[in-house]
């Protein structure tokens, strides 16, 4: 057994003033790619349906009765009427289907959709879904999927022997759904539209609101919140205003974080941080106890002797020195990284020396725990 103790010592000073003065880190980007027109979104499609044409890899036992039910029904509506109670199909699995309706669809539009198994069904290799009405939030009807399946993987075996890659039971069909209904909006009539940022920043959204007015020579646009820019259309070609909108340049401020993943110890850093100027002591005390078992037996011809198993224990410690790493004022990642690489430290390590500079204020970024 091993007992591992580490010790983490930190002590850490923030210059207020010189972090202050440092320009914040900026990039530049088009309009589209930090924000979003307001009511030009996707929307989520749900269908029931059936998957046929698998080789007795199906849904398997007769608890499953919405598959039996469903494909009742389905015979039921070509002129076949069977009791559900009297069918066991392997070679059809009852699925759900999801997709996602693209903003400004017409009737026609395709889309990809996913076929998910909600039976006891083992794979759905080769199988063919049956069409299938798409719902929305609504529950009126928005597409059709029907078509062949491509599931990226195979479950095969034999003989208490199963070799499985991927998941056999979920698969896509590739352009499966077709729009049944016109939705785009009519863009004509707006007076006004509105621009969202993916990320809210005051900042941000002042710039984005400047920049439009300096391309259309008037104030045209006014940042209302950290998220959201209001746009005056009146007398516009709005999709011809938005194209134009959407192509500008703007610089903005690019948000400085460190996401860590304790799950995993996957660390991820942006090239911006800085680190105020601070010292970090890491020391490790490590205790090792084994238990060794030895055999005693009795001296020759002995009567009243028996053999037994003795069990030895022996108790090492070692206490390895004080490892530091000294950090200047405005020290970055890299300088970081490689300092505590120098240390023998390990990604949990790391972890716990970037939690506690952040509580020491010394650590000029978000931190993300996920």
């Amino acid at each position: 057994m091993k007992i591992f103790c580490t010790v983490l010592l930190l002590a850490a000073s923030t210059l207020a003033s010189a972090a202050a003065d440092s320009p914040p880190s900026s990039r530049l980007v088009r309009i589209r790619e930090v924000t979003a027109v307001e009511g030009v979104r996707e929307n989520s499609l749900l269908g029931f349906g059936l998957v046929v044409g698998l080789r007795g890899t199906g849904d398997q036992t007769k608890q499953t009765i919405f598959t039996t039910q469903m494909l009742a029904n389905v015979l039921l509506r070509m002129g076949l009427q069977i009791a559900p109670t009297t069918m066991t199909v392997k070679n059809v699995a009852a699925v759900l289907v999801t997709s996602s309706l693209p903003a400004f669809t017409r009737a026609g539009t395709q889309m990809d959709v996913l076929v998910s198994s909600i039976g006891d069904a083992k794979s759905l290799e080769g199988g063919t879904l049956l069409l299938t009405p798409m719902r929305g939030e609504d529950g009126q009807i928005y597409a059709t999927a029907q078509g062949p399946l491509s599931i990226g993987g195979y479950s095969a075996g034999g003989g208490g022997v199963t070799k499985q890659l991927n998941h056999p039971t979920v698969g896509r069909i590739a352009n499966g759904a077709v729009a049944e209904r016109d939705l785009a909006p009519d863009l004509r009539n707006l007076a006004s539209l509105s621009l969202f940022l993916r990320e809210a920043d005051f900042a941000n959204a002042q710039r984005i609101a400047q920049r439009i007015n300096v391309e259309f020579g008037r104030p045209v646009a006014a940042a209302t919140d950290s998220r959201r820019i209001e746009i005056s259309s009146a007398g516009q070609d709005i999709p011809a205003m938005l194209a134009r909108i959407q192509s500008l340049p703007v610089e903005v401020i690019s948000a400085t974080r460190v996401v860590i993943n304790e799950k995993t110890g996957t660390i991820v850093m942006g090239r911006d941080v800085r680190l105020s100027a601070a010292s970090i002591l890491q020391g490790s005390l490590s205790i090792e106890i084994a238990t060794t078992f030895a055999v005693s037996q009795p001296n020759p011809l002995s009567k009243n002797g028996e053999t037994v198993v003795v069990p030895q224990t022996t108790v090492n410690t070692r206490d390895g020195p004080t490892k530091r790493i000294e950090l200047n004022e405005g020290a970055t990642v890299e300088q970081l990284v490689n300092g505590l690489q120098t240390i023998g430290a390990s990604a949990r390590d790391v972890i716990s020396i970037l939690q506690a500079l952040k509580a020491a204020g010394a650590l000029q970024a978000e931190l993300v725990v996920l």
